[in-house]
């Protein structure tokens, strides 16, 4: 099977990641939703643990860190006044990090995101991690392209679902996952595969 160059490579764009402490970190819809009941997710636990790694490493490297919250209104899983819909524990915002309300996969679709961005005088590179990586992470990583952006995934950060394809069968979350982020990698953002693969610059340079 012949592999096809990505249209990154085609269109000459860099595909080289960034140094954490050089963007700004945008966690997405990281909420008790995806730990539990209809919506939880494979490989919830272990993606939410990754993320707060990665907060760790961004505060302390002075990384700009803005949160995301998808409200689908109350007595919804998405339901930001209950405990449902509140971002976890383990990432919580702290006193100064902004918290961008959302009604659309796109973070950047009618909210202020962008504005807070420029606020924080952020550069064009981004950091995306959180929930889910084919819908709102997926989707904001093209928002954020289209926009002049240039944000990174962090793979291991992100998690998704199983669902039923169109013609009957079923997409594994890891297959789904997977191509997705072949999606991302294609054009519209750069794939750090872990953590570690954004820190190690500035941890050690």
């Amino acid at each position: 099977m012949n592999v096809s160059p990505t249209l990154r490579d085609v269109t000459g764009l860099d595909n080289t990641l960034p140094r954490l402490g050089e963007t700004t970190l945008i966690l997405i819809d990281f909420q008790n939703t995806y730990r539990t009941g209809v919506m939880a997710l494979d490989g919830a636990g272990p993606a939410l643990a990754a993320g707060a790694r990665l907060l760790a490493a961004a505060r302390s490297a002075g990384t700009p860190v803005v949160h995301v919250i998808h409200d689908g209104g109350e007595g919804t899983p998405y339901d930001i006044r209950a405990e449902i819909g509140a971002i976890s524990a383990e990432v919580a915002p702290v006193d100064g990090e902004p918290v961008v309300v959302k009604g659309f996969p796109n973070s950047f679709h009618q909210t202020d995101l962008e504005e807070t961005l420029r606020a924080l005088d952020a550069g064009p590179d981004l950091v995306l991690a959180g929930f889910m990586t084919h819908m709102c992470v997926a989707s904001t990583a093209q928002g954020a392209f289209n926009l002049g952006y240039r944000p990174t995934v962090v793979a291991e950060a992100t998690a998704t679902r199983s669902l039923a394809a169109p013609d009957g069968s079923t997409v594994p979350a890891a297959a789904l996952k997977t191509a997705s982020l072949t999606t991302i990698a294609d054009l519209f953002g750069t794939v750090a595969p872990t953590v570690e693969h954004l820190t190690a610059g500035w941890l050690t340079g």
